[in-house]
């Protein structure tokens, strides 16, 4: 009897805990249901962002790194030696040509050209005297009353002292030159760099360093290299015209300088398998420097009239890219699709899908074929879902706990590009 009696008490004791439980699912339900956040698996539609299939001319661009080169660089060096007196530029300034730098003590120059133009003065005065001497004999030695031999001899005399008057004219020129070199000018347009030698030092034409660089940013050039594999496109678009080249910031989307191809090099470099090629750029805004590293776009071609969609509604399965297509009635339908080019936005759809049909874009995790949906009102078609208010009272943001009706999977179910949960690997059309 007293066996029976204890039976009894734990069968009660089950059904009191069962009915618990049976209670707690309810509760649960019904926090899931419309206004208290997602459905069970096969409740009702799923909510989901779709876009509509776009035609749009898509550009083909080709990408590589490069760095950015000046269209001249210039050292700026001394051509003779002196006492620098002078410097007469900032550092970063913009110059132009012919504009002064720095000036050097002209002392020494200056003297030299006093001394070589005295000694030009007394040839040209021993010159004047030889050739009147040389008149006189040879009007004698016509008239047989002077020796013809002395006549030759002052003639010889008068071409010495020409020669004479010629070397004078080369060594005064010579020193007005190095005059002329004590004062230092920039040969090109550009900016200069950091000064290397202050004022009052002694300044000579070997110095390693010079006084300055210049380095022309106005016009500027990139040198990038692409895969040698587009040499079958690159040179035939630089044949059809202008090809745009876009400098991409470290953001990878904005673009810092717009230019255009100037040359393909000649040859590919074997060792690593790519050209290399050469971009003009204005820069006015002066954005680009120098010795800069930096992404290049290149725009070879364009897609005319191409369908796309974008990319979060691209899947891959064991049979290929799919996309999930909302047909009628709202429902899905798994729809294997060809590809072309696409990055981080969109992508070429070129077979499988119409323009204007709709495309699933987020909420995957628990589509499944022909599941009906609820699309989210959502201009874009690219935002994630919200989270569901019992998600964020359990885990909030973020959280790895699976909601309730979720289908099982880790932590990497539903990202992009890996196939649904409970969707049936989609089976190629013919």
């Amino acid at each position: 009897m007293k066996g029976k009696l204890v039976l009894l008490f734990l069968l009660a004791g089950a059904a009191a805990g069962g009915y618990y439980g049976w209670q707690q699912w309810q509760a649960r339900q019904a926090e899931s249901a419309p206004g208290g956040g997602r459905r069970g698996m096969g409740e009702g539609p799923v909510a989901v962002s779709a876009s509509a299939v776009k035609v749009e001319e898509v550009p083909l661009l080709r990408e590589g790194i490069g760095n950015v080169q000046a269209n001249a660089l210039v050292t700026v060096r001394a051509q003779i030696e002196g006492k620098l007196l002078s410097v007469e530029f900032r550092e970063g300034q913009m110059v132009k040509a012919g504009d002064v730098l720095a000036r050097i003590d002209p002392a020494a120059p200056q003297a030299q050209l006093d001394q070589a133009l005295a000694k030009q003065a007394q040839n040209q005065a021993n010159l004047a005297n030889a050739r009147v001497d040389l008149e006189r004999y040879q009007r004698l030695a016509a008239s047989n009353a002077g020796p013809r031999q002395q006549a030759d001899q002052q003639k010889a005399v008068v071409e010495q002292l020409e020669a004479q008057l010629r070397a004078d004219e080369a060594a005064i020129a010579s020193t007005r030159t190095s005059l002329a070199y004590t004062t230092i000018t920039s040969p090109i347009d550009g900016r200069a760099g950091l000064r290397q030698i202050d004022a009052g030092n002694i300044i000579r034409a070997g110095d390693a360093a010079g006084l300055v660089t210049i380095a022309q940013v106005q016009p500027i050039a990139v040198v990038f290299t692409l895969p040698q594999r587009d040499l079958a496109v690159v040179p035939a678009a630089l044949a059809r015209g202008p090809v745009p080249v876009d400098v991409i910031d470290a953001d990878g989307k904005s673009v810092l300088a717009t230019g255009k191809l100037e040359v393909v090099d000649n040859q590919v470099d074997m060792t690593t398998g790519t050209i290399r090629l050469k971009a003009a750029f204005s820069n006015e805004d002066g954005r680009l420097w120098p010795g800069q590293f930096v992404s290049v776009r290149v725009r070879v071609g364009a897609l005319a009239d191409a369908r796309t969609v974008p990319t979060p509604a691209l899947r891959r399965g064991p049979g290929g890219p799919f996309v999930y297509v909302i047909g009628e009635g709202e429902k899905v339908a798994a729809r294997p699709v060809v590809t072309g080019p696409q990055d981080e936005e969109r992508v070429v759809i070129t077979r499988g899908l119409e323009p204007g049909e709709r495309v699933v874009t987020a909420g995957f995790p628990r589509l499944s074929e022909g599941r009906e949906v609820s699309v989210l009102p959502d201009p874009a078609g690219t935002e994630a879902l919200p989270v569901a208010p019992a998600q964020r009272q359990r885990g909030g943001p973020g959280s790895r706990q699976r909601p309730p009706g979720a289908p099982p999977g880790g932590r990497n179910a539903g990202t992009p590009g890996s196939s649904p949960a409970g969707a049936p690997p989609p089976a190629p059309r013919p």
